[in-house]
C-alpha cells in the first residue's frame, strides 16, 4: 500500500505547475471547454467516411507521463473521443459510453505522430460497437486498440421519410 502511495505522490513541482494553468469560466456552448482544450488540442481529422473516421495527433507534453510517453489515461481518453466520434449525429443527444476495453501494445513518446481510427463494427437498436486503432504514423507499430460500445437515442426513420 505504501508503494501505491508513494507512487500518486505528487512533487511540489508538479502541484505549483498545475496550480499555475488558467481555467477560464466557461458558459454552455461558447466553443471549447478546457477539458476539451487540454485533452484534444491538435487531433486534426484526416477522414470521414460512414461508419469510419480517421485523425492523426501529434503526442503533446501535457498528456505525457513521468517517462515521457503517452499516459493511459490519455490513451483511454482518445478511444472514447474518436470511438464517439464514428456515431455522433448531428442533432441528437450524445451517446453514452457502456463500456470500453483498452489493449495496450506499446507505447507512444513525445511528440510522436499517431494515427487514430474508428470504425463502426456494428449497431442495434440505439446501440453501437466500434472498433478504435492508435498506430505510430511512423512505424505502423501499434499503439494501442480498443472496443467502445455506447448507447444513444436511436431514431427510426418511416417508409414516408418522417422520423417516428
Amino acid at each position: 500500500m505504501e508503494k501505491a502511495k508513494r507512487c500518486l505522490e505528487v512533487s511540489e513541482e508538479e502541484s505549483h505547475t498545475v496550480s499555475r494553468l488558467p481555467v477560464p469560466s466557461h458558459p454552455v456552448g461558447s466553443g471549447l471547454s478546457f477539458y476539451e482544450d487540454f485533452a484534444l488540442k491538435g487531433i486534426r481529422v484526416d477522414r470521414v467516411e460512414p461508419g469510419l473516421v480517421v485523425c492523426t495527433f501529434k503526442v503533446p507534453p501535457r498528456l505525457t507521463d513521468r517517462s515521457g510517453k503517452l499516459a493511459n489515461g490519455a490513451i483511454a481518453n482518445l478511444v472514447d473521443e474518436v470511438g464517439y466520434a464514428v456515431v455522433h449525429v448531428e442533432g441528437l443527444p450524445i451517446s453514452v459510453s457502456v463500456d470500453m476495453s483498452i489493449s495496450v501494445m506499446s507505447t507512444a513518446k513525445l511528440n510522436d505522430d499517431l494515427e487514430i481510427s474508428s470504425k463502426v463494427l456494428g449497431k442495434r437498436g440505439g446501440y453501437s460497437g466500434t472498433l478504435v486503432l492508435m498506430r505510430n504514423k511512423a512505424t505502423g507499430e501499434v499503439i494501442a486498440e480498443g472496443r467502445h460500445s455506447l448507447f444513444g437515442l436511436c431514431i427510426i426513420l418511416s417508409i414516408s421519410g418522417g422520423v417516428s
